[in-house]
């Protein structure tokens, strides 16, 4: 016979409402109520009817997370950041009201903007008590319009939606008006290409990520302001080529950029795993790094440091960013001024940069 919330009650010598109060986490119970019923919980190894919870309330246990690819660490460590504050109850003192457990989905959209729209509608049914949007967005007008329509579905059911990763979206009065953590990736991007103008480069080399995203517009924006800056605009329009967030990209785009110049002596990635498509081209093409050509990477994901060489890259929090999505989706942080939060990107300098060999490269 299953365990009820009667039988809890009698355990832990409280109410079945008391008990109630603690799973649920909506009213503040006194820390050494609290423990008992938690103990019981765990003795009787009670279970909560969740789809019959989620009926009875607006929202129900679960948070949604949605990544482009969870085999990505840019993406992995984000969605670990989230679950680690939705995850079990933190201990409170007495009286102080307890976070209650969420389960975290994580919905791997593969990049697609269609998926990424399924998935919320699916989120919507099951009365998600909340939903991290992590990444970039798809710059598409109709995409927009579709993914605002999800959104405010989702806030009028009770959830909470935060963007993590992505900038704010554009929306009129009607909303959505979900929370938002963001990068400053113009800014890092800018950081990154003034280094290597500061070492003496001139011949830069720029790879992009997919046309269609935010975050490929904003990071290329920055290294198009600093080339500007340095009275090279034009070679920062010609020595750009777009490609995926991927090794074989990297690859393939080191060697389109070495045939429409041969005498680069340097070359920004998308990001990091970009990067390591850069070096390995580099090499089979019989260039040293530093040596004949620089290579920067962006995110600072950990491999970046056991590279060959270390790579030059810009660190981005995502530890940090992933945790604070984390706690603003379930409320137990206040929302940033103007409902947006910016963490700024750190120069990582290492090994895979150098001023260029020879004059001819400055």
């Amino acid at each position: 016979m299953s365990v009820t919330l009667a039988d809890v009650a009698a355990r832990a010598g409280v109410s079945a409402a008391t008990v109630s109060r603690v799973l649920n986490g909506n009213y503040p119970v006194a820390g050494a109520t609290r423990h008992r019923v938690l103990r019981a919980v765990e003795e009787l190894e009670y279970v909560v009817n969740g789809p019959a919870s989620a009926l009875a309330a607006a929202t129900s246990d679960l948070v949604g997370v949605l990544v482009n690819d969870i085999a990505d660490p840019f993406f992995g460590i984000m969605a670990g950041a989230v679950q680690s504050e939705i995850g079990p109850p933190a201990q409170t003192g007495g009286g102080a009201r307890p976070v209650p457990l969420k389960l975290a989905i994580v919905c791997n959209t593969g990049g697609s903007s269609e998926r990424e729209l399924t998935y919320l509608t699916l989120l919507q049914r099951q009365r998600a008590a909340a939903v991290v949007l992590t990444g970039g967005a798809v710059e598409d007008s109709s995409h927009t319009a579709a993914l605002a329509t999800r959104l405010r579905r989702l806030e009028a059911a009770g959830s909470r939606v935060v963007l993590c990763g992505r900038p704010p979206l554009a929306a009129g009065e009607e909303g959505p008006h979900p929370l938002t953590v963001t990068f400053d990736n113009r800014g890092g991007a800018r950081r990154l290409t003034e280094h290597l103008l500061s070492l003496g480069h001139r011949r830069l080399g720029y790879l992009a990520g997919p046309a269609n995203r935010t975050t490929t517009r904003h990071r290329l924006e920055g290294h198009r302001v600093a080339m500007a800056a340095a009275g090279l605009a034009d070679d920062a329009e010609r020595l750009t080529v777009h490609g995926a967030y991927d090794r074989a990209s990297g690859y393939d785009g080191a060697l389109e950029l070495l045939r429409r110049e041969p005498g680069l002596t340097a070359i920004l990635a998308a990001n990091d795993t970009v990067a390591l498509g850069v070096c390995a081209a580099l090499r089979d093409q019989g260039l040293s790094i530093p040596g004949d050509v620089s290579v920067t990477g962006f995110d600072d994901l950990p491999f970046a440091v056991d590279a060959m060489p270390a790579l030059t890259t810009v660190r981005l929090p995502l530890t940090e960013a992933g945790a604070r999505a984390g706690r603003l989706a379930l409320g137990r942080e206040d929302a940033p001024p103007g409902g947006v939060a910016t963490f700024r990107g750190d120069l990582m300098v290492r090994d895979s940069t150098a001023p260029p060999r020879t004059s001819g490269g400055a």
